[in-house]
């Protein structure tokens, strides 16, 4: 026994001593499971105790992990699955094994527990680090003090040769009840456990109820000793003899024991025994201490019924609350709340009425009549008003009570017989109120009236928060639909500011007619929409500008957007003039014939279409038509009025563009006419000349002329001059006139230039000013003079591709008198050119950035191999790429030398 203390053989003997006091089996393997991990220092205990079928099953655990202690209380194992020599061994059970896994146990410990080589049971042991031959010769000795224990007790595989008499157990079912049996049915197990244990034929089990009264509450047995049993008045016992036993004078001569159950009295037990058997005295004190077990039971199942009270209380009001919270609906919070208490009180007639102003409102109830609500407010007063209870008023009998006489017409409208009312009160302020219509002289208990407070309360909160969460909604959605109201009506402003930009930027009407077919398009949420104006004869609506909303559609769409339409076919023209649109069926699309005509089988499978006039008070100029093939998206009353202001927009943009377009006609017409109406042909050279007038209506300032000089020679003029509309347009006039009456004589481009100054000094408007170059080409050498008045220098191109700069100096004509221009000069190789330009080509801008001189070089050089007028239209055509339509005209002129 080396290494086991003093202290470890103390801990074994005062278990042994307590297990022989213990009256249960139980409470002796707790402590001796407790003796046992402090004498062997283990981590856990686990006894064992085996059944009739030889099964080791786990009575008793001690251990420091909860996940351990359930797996061993889960685990059995057969006693064949170790040794039975008495020995402890390493030959573990899997369960041993699994359990030692599950917490890293390095030490496991199995010893038999038992009487020679008939084990009873077993003791288990687990640490993590393994164990000391002295700590395995403690296990042995715990072993023994177990199997004595176990043999004592009579438990085991049956090898005992203890038997267990009707005081062991009364013990032993006294130890059952106090342990806690099932508590739905708690009285019926005291009464069968009791009579069973007690070798009675029959058991009744009596409460003391609310009144004070004995009532019967439990019985086990058969009909005929229950029979014979005393009647109510004979039951109760005297406090000085808590058991009695009388033997029944109705010839049955059976004994029965009465027992006082608690102290104070809580209820009665009475065993009637088989004719002839009476209770000794010894089984008699067994009875007494079974009795306070029955007690405790009895008072747990109490417990149990007040908890299951409780829990209902709180499942109700759980309900309640997780209704509102996952809902945040008034009314489904209501009707949770009114099925509860329907359900709680057994009432039909349950409202919840909520307050508005100084009035309720039926938020919702179960048969209700309109009658009740004058009631209610009467309660509400009650409850809430001056001199109020604070709190809930239950009127017993409506009919007679003082209380509701002011609303006694309602109360028999409504067939009232009683009522109650709790006020629905949250953060101090009346959100309603709970009222309930029971059978007359309906009582409520305590539990009951608790429940309503505290439903009241909880339902209060609630229903406020519900109220705000709804108002919140309500304003969020009241919001949201002003919100969609202003994205509506800032889509149509972006749509309709479109087509007006289209055309101030463009000044196109191709631009703008693109503008308003998309719009419509993206207004109307539409597929397709299709802009129809009328020929130059006036017969035919022609298509000049379509939009699909989805590219996979424009290919089975435009056989309905690309066909023409006769402008008599139309129906209501003069409809159309005064902006009524034409809503299409099947019928009205047939009679229109040709487009719209296709459109009849998607109009008769849903699809809506639409043609709006694009008129002027006096003229139609244009149809717009709009189709939706989706019938889910039809194109509805609203958004025909949508159509028409788009329509309405565009009418404004199209006259505009109209107007515009003939001012810009008649501008391009007399720019074109001081321009001259050919090209020179000169044997060796070849002559290209390209003018772009801008998007502005007004006459630009740009002019080029040429004129064969009497020598063979080709003089060249180019000129820009300042400003536009009709002053530049005479400043143009006045310089191709000095060009074609001075150049003859003064065929120097220099001294030409000298004589058009003096010209324009006295002819040009104060201020303005004309740029100007001058050359002359000799077809025969390629020699090339030039001079310039303050104009952009010119480009040479070589055969090669490579580009310099011709740039003599000067100023520009009609600014300052006596000057004198320089020429300078070059020669052109066979294939190589010049070009000159106005400085709109180099100043057309895109966003921001101009051309420039750079990206015209490089687009020389990439039409070098180009005959001359297609060099000059391959320049233009780069610029256009570059910056769109022009904001300034230019003009350019190409020489090349053939």
């Amino acid at each position: 026994m080396d290494g086991i203390s003093e202290q470890g053989l103390e801990a074994l003997a005062a278990a042994g001593r307590q297990a022989t006091d213990e009256s249960g089996l139980r409470e002796a393997l707790d402590g001796l499971g407790r003796a046992f991990a402090e004498v062997l220092g283990a981590d856990a205990i686990a006894i064992r105790v085996a059944d009739e079928d030889r099964m080791l099953g786990v009575r008793a655990v001690f251990s420091r992990s909860e996940a351990l202690a359930a797996e061993l209380a889960g685990s059995r194992f057969s006693l064949a699955e170790f040794a039975e020599d008495g020995e402890p061994t390493d030959r573990l059970p899997e369960a041993v094994r699994r359990a030692g896994r599950l917490i890293r146990a390095s030490g496991m410990l199995v010893v038999p527990a038992g009487a020679g080589n008939r084990p009873l049971g077993s003791l288990e042991a687990y640490r993590g680090k393994r164990f000391e031959p002295s700590q395995i010769a403690a296990a042995r000795l715990a072993a023994a003090h177990l199997g004595l224990v176990l043999r004592a007790e009579g438990a085991g595989n049956g090898h005992g040769t203890g038997t267990i008499g009707v005081g062991d157990s009364l013990a032993l079912a006294g130890d059952a009840l106090a342990a806690g049996l099932d508590q739905a049915r708690g009285a019926e197990e005291v009464a069968r456990v009791a009579a069973v244990a007690a070798g009675a034929e029959a058991a009744l089990l009596w409460e003391i109820g609310d009144d004070g009264m004995l009532e019967l509450f439990a019985t086990a047995g058969p009909p005929e000793p229950l029979a014979a049993a005393p009647s109510q008045a004979g039951v109760e016992p005297h406090e000085r003899e808590p058991v009695r036993v009388e033997v029944l004078t109705d010839g049955s001569h059976r004994a029965v024991a009465t027992l006082g159950l608690g102290h104070p009295l809580l209820g009665v037990l009475q065993l009637v025994f088989p004719e002839g058997v009476s209770p000794s005295q010894g089984e008699l004190e067994k009875l007494a201490a079974f009795s306070v077990r029955a007690a405790q039971a009895l008072r747990a199942g109490q417990r149990a019924r007040r908890t299951s009270v409780e829990l209902e209380h709180a499942q109700a009001l759980l309900e309640v609350v997780g209704q509102a919270i996952a809902e945040l609906s008034l009314a489904h919070t209501l009707k949770t709340a009114i099925t509860r208490v329907s359900e709680l009180l057994g009432a039909n007639r349950v409202a919840v009425y909520v307050r508005e102003g100084f009035h309720l409102r039926a938020a919702t109830g179960r048969q209700l009549s309109d009658a009740e609500l004058m009631v209610a407010e009467r309660l509400l007063e009650l409850a809430f008003g001056p001199g109020r209870v604070h709190g809930m008023v239950h009127v017993e009998d409506a009919r007679s009570d003082p209380r509701l006489a002011a609303v006694r017409e309602g109360v028999s409208g409504a067939s009232i017989e009683s009522a109650l009312a709790v006020p629905l009160v949250a953060r101090e302020e009346l959100v309603g109120l709970l009222a309930a219509y029971l059978p007359r002289g309906r009582e409520l208990t305590a539990n009951e009236s608790s429940l309503l407070t505290a439903l009241s309360n909880q339902l209060a909160v609630a229903a406020q928060n519900a109220q705000l969460h709804e108002r919140t909604e309500r304003l969020a959605s009241e919001r949201e639909e002003a919100l969609a109201a202003e994205r509506e009506a800032a889509k149509r402003l972006r749509a309709l500011y479109e087509i007006s930009r289209s055309f101030a930027q463009s000044l196109s009407l191709d631009a703008t007619l693109d503008a308003v077919t998309s719009a419509a398009v993206e207004l109307l949420e539409a597929d397709a929409a299709v802009i129809r104006m009328q020929d130059g004869r006036g017969d035919q609506l022609v298509p000049r500008s379509t939009h699909v909303a989805d590219p996979r559609l424009e290919g089975p769409l435009r056989p309905l957007l690309t066909q023409d339409q006769a402008v008599e076919k139309l129906p209501g023209r003069r409809l159309f003039r005064m902006g009524k649109p034409l809503v299409l069926d099947s019928r009205s699309a047939k009679s229109l014939g040709a487009s719209y005509e296709l459109l009849v089988p998607f109009l008769e499978q849903g699809s809506t279409a639409v043609v709006v006039p694009i008129a002027t008070p006096v003229e139609l100029l244009a149809t717009l038509t709009v189709v939706s093939l989706d019938p889910a998206r039809r194109i509805g009353e609203k958004a025909v009025e949508t159509a028409l202001v788009v329509a309405g927009q565009a009418a404004l943009a199209i006259d505009n563009a109209r107007l515009y377009q003939q001012q810009k006609d008649f501008a391009d017409t007399m720019q074109r006419s001081l321009l001259p109406r050919g090209l020179p042909e000169v044997e060796g050279l070849e002559v290209g000349a390209v003018y772009e007038s801008s998007a502005q209506v007004d006459v630009g300032g740009d002019v080029y002329d040429f004129l064969t000089l009497p020598d063979g020679k080709l003089a060249v003029v180019l000129g820009d001059a300042s400003g536009h509309g009709v002053a530049a347009s005479a400043d143009m006039a006045l310089a191709k006139f000095v060009f074609r009456s001075l150049v003859r004589l003064y065929p120097g481009p220099g001294d030409l230039l000298t004589q058009a100054n003096e010209v324009a000094l006295g002819e040009l408007a104060s201020g303005a000013f004309v740029t100007m170059v001058c050359l002359t080409a000799d077809p025969l050498t390629g020699e090339v003079s030039a001079a310039s008045a303050g104009h952009p220098p010119i480009r040479v191109l070589s055969p090669e591709g490579t580009i310099s700069g011709l740039a003599p100096g000067g100023l520009a004509l009609g600014i300052e008198a006596d000057q004198e221009y320089e020429h300078e000069d070059t020669t052109l190789a066979p294939g190589a050119a010049i070009c000159l330009y106005t400085d709109g080509l180099i100043e057309a801008r895109r966003d921001g950035e101009q051309y420039g001189v750079d990206r015209l070089d490089a687009a020389l050089a990439a039409g070098r191999e180009l005959p001359a007028q297609e060099l000059a239209e391959h320049v233009v055509a780069d610029v256009g790429r570059f910056a769109g339509e022009p904001e300034d005209d230019y003009a350019v002129v190409v020489i090349r030398r053939g």
